[in-house]
């Protein structure tokens, strides 16, 4: 596959799955093309996958998915011999069952491991060892060779994320790192509007505006990811149909039940999740002055 720049505009321009992201579009075209490992590093609801699904799509690559979790062993990650097919025909090449890792190994597919930094560390050692030697070598089967295209592209959130662990310079040494940020209000406020069609253009713009703030609140060690705009202006809809018209508890409902859960308070808060989603959600409400999708503060007296 030749990577292009009309494969970037393809992926990152208007009308497509992602929104924003050029630099981060390029720089991952920029690693696979140099057939370097890459590393996407960013908190949850970025759009990590959303961005390599439509990069493997669009390039016509092969992608096969890992999800990370401590239940991701190394035999489940690059495979197994079948028990039942062992008794009767012993260790042979064709009773060996095929994980991800192999089969990407095979095709010179793309691996995506997702959420690396929750995989156990013995399954990380397979990584080093192919990320390093392009190939691996599994008991009883041989040495495995990477086929030309294969390539492995991680991703994980921030260490502080809740569990998560640190991986080892090891596998840092063996990847390229692109740092995944949030997009701007504008361009999640368009996230919010492809997601719930034909939603009130000023409720997504509060409901963008509340869960930017929980960034950066003081009482918020994780604040809430896209998602939790997207979920909030969907709940609003649907509480709206079930309510009297123009009732004031829609929206705050609506933003409680979205985003309490979403959000992690540091442990000297004695304040609920509730009631610091109240609070933003009260001060987000639009007016004059918040009108080119700035924070505001509003009149904190009105839901």
């Amino acid at each position: 596959m030749v990577f292009t720049k009309e494969l970037i505009d393809s992926i990152s321009g208007d009308g497509t799955a992602v929104v924003g992201r050029r630099r981060e579009v390029e720089l991952v075209v920029a690693g696979l093309a140099a057939s370097r490992h890459v590393l996407l590093e960013g908190p949850p609801g970025t759009g990590k996958s959303t961005l390599l699904r439509s990069l493997a799509e669009r390039a016509g690559l092969e992608l096969i998915f890992v999800e990370g979790n401590a239940e991701l062993t190394p035999s489940r990650l690059a495979g197994h011999f079948d028990p039942a097919l062992v008794l009767s025909k012993g260790y042979e090449p064709d009773v060996f069952v095929d994980g991800p890792l192999v089969a990407a190994l095979r095709a010179g597919a793309l691996l995506y491991v997702e959420e690396i930094n929750r995989v156990p560390e013995e399954t990380l050692n397979l990584l080093v060892t192919v990320m390093s030697e392009g190939e691996l070598t599994v008991p009883r089967l041989g040495r495995i060779e990477a086929a030309p295209g294969f390539t492995m592209v991680a991703a994980m959130n921030p260490f502080d994320a809740v569990g998560t662990a640190r991986i080892s310079g090891a596998i840092y040494d063996r990847v390229c790192r692109v740092s995944v940020g949030y997009q701007d209000d504008e361009q999640e406020r368009s996230i919010v509007a492809r997601k719930a069609a034909g939603a009130d253009e000023e409720l997504i713009a509060r409901a963008v505006r509340t869960v930017r703030s929980t960034r950066d609140h003081g009482d918020i060690r994780v604040g809430s990811s896209v998602r939790g705009a997207i979920d909030l202006v969907l709940l609003a809809g649907q509480l709206a149909n079930l309510r009297d018209p123009g009732d004031p508890s829609v929206g705050l409902d609506a933003a409680r039940t979205a985003l309490s859960g979403r959000i992690r308070l540091r442990e000297s808060c004695s304040r609920s999740p509730e009631e610091i989603v109240d609070e933003l959600w009260l001060a987000a409400e639009a007016s004059p002055e918040s009108a080119d999708g700035e924070s505001s503060g509003g009149d904190p007296g009105k839901a």
